[in-house]
């Protein structure tokens, strides 16, 4: 049966751009513009305050990642209420540079350590796709993705053979098991990633995904999850977030199909 997220993730074409070690020390704060891009951080050591715009804001600890699918303005800052550094998040993003990027006091050392990247979606089509993704993801405790990022900053800086479609490989990894382990969290957000960790729900999904040009009814949806019509709808508005699921997901998602295939054709 076709696996929605797979697709999305395949979609969007996701490659591997920029890496960079962070480093922070003392009473510090930055405050960075809008980049657009999808960006994402793995906490190594140390304590940080992230207030992503839009988002509530995080305190983030060792072990914890954040992607942010489409990276609007944000502040990261040790805690402590700190005028911030503003910051171009443009002429940072192609710096090729081993040492880490240092905040706050130089010398010393570090009280907070972090590896910061982002990456390109190259679908043409990926504002449409972004869509249906949480616009925070914060994940903690998988040690997955932090084995995952190292990979990702040792490929960036060792120019071996194949090192492209390496990274290439590990982004779609980095993303599949960012997104999952964020839907089997208790504060996951209604939508695609709530749904399909409801695993009723995300049967009846997947058929649907199967079948966008069916004319799906709610009760023929309810049957494929197993669950009598008025169970199905309710937990679709719990997890999903919406009363049309026809609409919100079927319609929309066709929509986008479409747009991808006219892109590559």
């Amino acid at each position: 049966m076709t696996d929605p997220l797979s697709e999305v993730i395949q979609r969007l074409q996701p490659r591997a751009v920029f890496s960079r070690a962070i480093e922070g020390a003392g009473d510090w704060a930055v405050r960075y513009g809008a980049f657009g891009q999808p960006a994402f951080t793995v906490i190594l050591a140390g304590q940080a305050r992230l207030a992503v715009d839009g988002q509530p804001p995080l305190d983030l600890q060792a072990g914890d990642f954040v992607l942010l699918p489409a990276t609007p303005g944000f502040t990261l800052s040790a805690g402590a209420p700190t005028p911030p550094v503003w910051l171009d998040p443009q002429a940072g993003a192609n710096v090729d540079d081993e040492k880490p990027l240092r905040h706050g006091r130089l010398g010393g050392e570090a009280q907070f350590v972090s590896i910061g990247g982002w990456f390109e979606f190259a679908t043409p089509d990926a504002a449409l796709l972004v869509s249906l993704l949480p616009g925070q993801v914060h994940v903690r405790g998988v040690d997955r993705l932090t084995r995952l990022v190292h990979l990702l900053r040792e490929e960036a800086t060792d120019a071996r053979p194949g090192r492209e479609l390496m990274q290439a490989r590990l982004v779609d990894a980095l993303l599949i098991e960012t997104l999952r382990s964020h839907a089997d969290a208790a504060n996951a957000p209604p939508g695609l990633l709530r749904g399909l960790a409801d695993p009723r729900i995300a049967v009846a999904l997947q058929r649907m995904h199967a079948e966008l040009g069916r004319h799906w009814t709610m009760a023929a949806l309810a049957k494929e999850a197993a669950l009598s019509r008025s169970v199905f709808l309710s937990g679709l508005r719990k997890r999903w977030g919406c009363r049309r699921w026809s609409i919100c997901w079927g319609g929309g998602w066709r929509w986008r199909r479409g747009c991808c295939v006219v892109g590559t054709s």
